[in-house]
């Protein structure tokens, strides 16, 4: 009897911590315990996905892209590492700040016969 108890030690000993808290708070306790567990265990990664998502955007914002050459710099300076560049051009120049007119393009409807 002594080496099943030995044995399985840690077991009794979360049996009786859970009878205890079951007999003390009650069982609603004890389910409304263990489903927040359950919840905090759904809710940690979708957390950690939001400040993922949160961080890669903010490094987005803080990506340039030189005219000259391509290539793409983290906007730690003002001139293009690879071909000297100036970057803060490319910066100023938006594809949204150019007229609707422009882009769009028009075409012309013919009948087929």
């Amino acid at each position: 009897m002594d080496y099943l108890l030995k044995g399985n030690k840690t077991l009794l000993t979360y049996t009786l911590i859970t009878f205890f808290i079951i007999s003390i708070f009650g069982i609603n306790f004890f389910i409304s315990f263990l489903g927040n567990i359950l919840l905090l265990l759904f809710l940690i990664p979708l957390f950690l996905l939001l400040i993922l998502f949160t961080g890669f955007n903010y490094y987005k914002s803080k990506i340039n892209t030189c005219n000259n050459c391509g290539a793409l710099s983290l906007g730690l300076s003002d001139t293009c590492m690879t071909c000297g560049g100036d970057l803060k051009d490319s910066n100023k120049e938006s594809k949204y700040d150019k007229n609707p007119s422009e882009r769009t393009i028009e075409v012309k409807a013919e009948e087929v016969k």
